[in-house]
């Protein structure tokens, strides 16, 4: 299993700085992206997601030259998300340095968008998705009636998506959701967020999920990245 850093970016800037020597009063810190992606790859990441968040509220991607940033000082794949909502923003992103996305959950009403967003990405195209009944049940659906979770996931793998991002906005993953997705051979699982101890990652590691995605709890240290590696190995 993967261990994924996250880094959300406002403004160009991480919204969480990172200091990783703090707990010691050594190291530098710095809200720079590309500096932070780097310390990572250093440490052994061999994917940086990257969280677009003014992106994500304006619809349409609004960091690109931080992504630039990020995307010439590391070599490994970079998944984006936030603001991507149709073909012609997947295609910012890839000429930027992305080579992952993530679109949100409300592209499964758009089925013709989700077709023209997979033929720019293909398989390197995610959705990102929030489990929760509760959640579900709130989104403003175009269709009669909220569908099941597990409908949900039929109908996008239906139509060519392979890979998930899984979140339950912060809260911890919910162990039987996970162990349902991880059970199909035909899409990868990850799950961001929600876990805040090694034991989490074990948990998730034991599950089968492809990686899971940590942000905060790795820039503000909580979470050791290279004990986190070890135990997800």
């Amino acid at each position: 299993m993967l261990v994924i850093p996250s880094i959300d970016v406002a403004a160009g800037r991480s919204r969480v700085v990172s200091w990783p020597g703090a707990a010691a009063g050594a190291g530098v810190p710095t809200d720079r992206p590309e500096r932070i992606a780097e310390r990572f790859v250093a440490l052994g990441a061999r994917v940086i997601h990257v969280v677009d968040l003014d992106g994500a509220r304006a619809g349409a991607p609004r960091n690109l030259e931080a992504l630039s940033a990020i995307a010439s000082r590391v070599a490994v794949p970079l998944q984006v998300a936030g603001g991507l909502e149709d073909p012609d923003a997947i295609r910012l992103a890839f000429a930027s340095g992305a080579t992952r996305v993530v679109l949100s959950m409300g592209v499964a009403d758009r089925p013709d968008v989700l077709r023209a967003c997979l033929a720019v990405a293909g398989d390197w195209l995610a959705i990102g998705l929030d489990p929760r009944p509760e959640r579900l049940a709130e989104f403003r659906w175009q269709r009669t009636r909220p569908p099941s979770f597990d409908t949900l996931v039929d109908e996008l793998v239906g139509m060519g998506v392979a890979r998930f991002v899984v979140s339950h906005g912060g809260a911890s993953p919910d162990p039987a959701t996970v162990a349902r997705l991880t059970e199909r051979r035909d899409a990868d699982i990850l799950v961001a967020g929600g876990i805040t101890d090694l034991t989490g990652i074990a948990r998730l590691r034991d599950a089968g999920v492809t990686a899971v995605i940590l942000g905060e709890v790795l820039l503000s240290g909580r979470i050791d990245y290279t004990a986190a590696r070890e135990i997800a190995a």
